[in-house]
């Protein structure tokens, strides 16, 4: 199933396949480096509004493509999953557990629990035909836009007694939020039309491309290669930093 969609999955918001070949009974696949890793591992250092808009526009263009183009419903949409170059490039990777739509409604429950949107995690559907629709995407790509916004997971697990108690803060408390302090009333709508409990009142990718937020990005002249070093700069100070503070004291 993989393979058949990364051959047909071409479209600049994804990392792009070159080939696969087979060695004993292990499939290797030749993909596009990414020199700059998965969006988890920059987003420590902040990501102002700009960006945060360039990404997200560059997601949902990815993922619109994915369900118009291919009929596919990408089904683990998180940060890991989304790599970045040096160029400033941002593509949408790892299409394994991606899955053909069935009109519009998608039949099994797969993908990384903590970016399931509260419908997947009860394991029902509006109407009881199946589990989750495009817009639990949706979901998980508002939830990774509060992560980046944060510098982490809205929520973490170390806040909550078990697994039972984390997925049922998802499913029964109050969306998260991007902080007011640091981003506009645009941007804080735009997330929230993402992370609505009731996925049939998420807004769909074109509306999200249609909102100021993004409409917005469109003109607006973002140095994304200047955000990636700068990312890059502290991923490496702060290993930096882990490393000393693992070291011995000297006596």
């Amino acid at each position: 199933m993989e393979l058949d969609v990364l051959h047909r999955a071409v479209a600049p918001e994804i990392v792009e396949f070159y080939g696969a070949f087979f060695i004993e009974s292990c499939v290797y696949y030749c993909m596009e480096y990414m020199d700059a890793g998965s969006l988890d591992k920059l987003q420590a250092a902040g990501v102002p509004e700009d960006v945060l808009a360039r990404i997200a526009a560059s997601m949902v263009r990815g993922l619109k493509f994915l369900k118009d183009d291919l009929n596919i419903i990408h089904r683990d949409v998180k940060p890991t999953n989304v790599l970045v170059n040096r160029k400033g490039e941002i593509k949408l990777c790892d299409f394994g557990i991606s899955g053909e739509l069935d009109k519009s409604l998608a039949k099994t429950n797969i993908g990384c629990q903590s970016y399931m949107a509260p419908e997947r995690i009860k394991g029902e559907s509006q109407n009881n035909l199946g589990t989750y629709t495009v817009s639990s995407d949706v979901w998980s790509l508002g939830l990774s836009m509060i992560e980046m916004g944060l510098g982490k997971y809205p929520y973490p697990p170390e806040t909550y007694s078990n697994v039972f108690a984390q997925l049922t803060a998802i499913v029964h408390g109050d969306p998260p939020e991007l902080p007011e302090e640091k981003y506009s009333e645009t941007a804080r709508e735009w997330v929230t039309m993402c992370l609505r409990k009731d996925p049939e009142k998420r807004a769909t990718y074109r509306e999200l491309l249609e909102h100021p937020f993004l409409k917005k990005d469109k003109t607006s002249d973002v140095d994304m290669v200047a955000w990636v070093e700068k990312a890059l700069a502290h991923k490496v100070a702060a290993a930096l930093a882990a490393s000393r503070a693992q070291m011995p004291q000297s006596v």
